[in-house]
């Protein structure tokens, strides 16, 4: 992990009651962390990522993702390391909006 992977991960998504993984593999993607319970995606990008191929390769793997039900959340680096709080908040936000609520059975279930 990188340093501010590092730091969103023990300052704050590892704290959250809902389940999130590190390095989650999904299809041919390794996800920097993963909600399943809000099929969220959350990246933090480096420099590479806003080169013209590096946004080509992000929005081929969104596309992917969101094919899936997965929605991506992306944060630069330097966003996390300026506005900590407000990317925890937006994580929060997110993860609230989309978690799915419990499976009820039906009658025939």
């Amino acid at each position: 992990m990188t340093k501010e992977e590092r730091h969103l991960w023990y300052d704050f998504l590892k704290l959250l009651p809902e389940t999130v993984c590190r390095q989650k593999v999904v299809g041919e993607y390794i996800l920097d962390f993963y909600c399943a319970s809000a099929k969220l995606a959350i990246e933090l990008d480096g420099s590479q990522h806003f080169s013209e191929e590096g946004e080509r390769q992000d929005g081929v793997r969104d596309a992917f993702l969101a094919e899936h039900g997965i929605k991506v959340l992306r944060y630069s680096n330097l966003e996390l390391l300026t506005n900590f709080q407000g990317v925890c908040q937006d994580i929060r936000a997110q993860i609230d909006a989309r978690k799915r609520p419990p499976h009820k059975p039906s009658p025939w279930e």
